[in-house]
């Protein structure tokens, strides 16, 4: 079953908690028209379900991932996963023009990697300074994280843990 790469993130924006469009709208940063179409897409294929839940001000609609969409969800992560494995490889064999060509190929799926915080950050951009391009070439400026890498670490004095899927 093939999802697309905006799928992917959605899908997992529910998982870690965002039961709400605004809430998703505001992590994924897609636009509402085509978060509506996805979620639609998603709910369509089961991934997804809607509850209706009535609240103090009338009723409240909360998204939640089924069974079927977390299990979807886990093998597209372990896919990611094993095409940044295969980048890495790539640029660790110091072979550029194939390192172009992978990241090419996976152009669509690279705000995914970043999304679930599967690539390494340093690496990614050793990767373009190897081949002498810039990141946006390949990604949208929105979707770059700004990690502090820029001063020298973290910005808030705090940790940043990631505890996965």
């Amino acid at each position: 079953m093939e999802t697309e790469p905006k799928d992917v993130i959605v899908l997992g924006s529910i998982r870690r908690g965002a039961k709400k469009f605004a809430n998703i709208q505001n992590e994924t940063k897609i636009s509402p028209e085509e978060l509506n179409s996805i979620l639609e897409e998603l709910e369509n294929k089961k991934f997804i379900k809607v509850e209706e839940k009535k609240g103090l001000f009338g009723k409240k609609i909360e998204l939640k991932i089924t069974e079927k969409g977390s299990n979807e969800l886990d093998k597209k992560i372990i896919e990611i996963q094993d095409k940044w494995k295969e980048m890495q490889s790539i640029y660790q064999s110091g072979d550029k023009q194939k390192l172009q060509q992978k990241m090419e190929e996976n152009k669509s799926i690279l705000p995914s990697m970043m999304f679930f915080g599967l690539m390494d950050m340093m690496m990614f951009s050793m990767m373009f300074s190897m081949m002498g391009i810039g990141m946006s070439d390949y990604i949208s400026q929105e979707n770059i994280p700004n990690d502090g890498m820029d001063d020298g670490g973290m910005d808030d004095g705090g940790f940043d843990f990631d505890i996965g899927f």
